[in-house]
């Protein structure tokens, strides 16, 4: 990392922690979209943690407001890690499995931008309780 020189680059760097700040944090608007990435010891082994920096990167540089990123524990679901819960309002709750780098940008521009599902990577069973 390099050295900073003047008072405006810290300032800079300042609004950019900020803003990636203001993005994790849930705010109470019954139109924010939830994103939550599973980071359990399962997920952070498997990159989790790259998948929800690269989803932050992705909703700053589109300029995404409405949107609270944040992580969660254990989902259940180890063997498709990362994970990554895409919740709309209206609209039932998406899981995303095996979501890397590249995944979790789709995921970004294609289902919360265009509302568009990736169907290849949703997690196709459900929380219901077997009987």
């Amino acid at each position: 990392m390099s050295k900073i020189k003047t008072f405006a680059e810290l300032q800079e760097i300042r609004k950019n922690l900020e803003n990636r700040i203001s993005l994790r944090k849930t705010a109470g608007s019954k139109d924010r979209i939830i994103v939550r990435v599973g980071m359990a010891t399962c997920g952070i082994a498997s990159g989790a943690r790259q998948t929800m920096m690269v989803i932050l990167d992705e909703l700053q540089n589109e300029h995404i407001e409405n949107v609270s990123v944040s992580q969660t524990g254990c989902l259940g679901f180890c063997d498709v890690e990362p994970i990554v819960e895409v919740i709309i309002p209206g609209k039932p709750s998406i899981l995303y499995g095996k979501v890397d780098e590249a995944l979790g940008r789709e995921i970004v521009t294609k289902h919360i931008m265009n509302g568009t599902l990736l169907e290849d990577i949703i997690v196709s069973r459900s929380f219901e309780t077997i009987k």
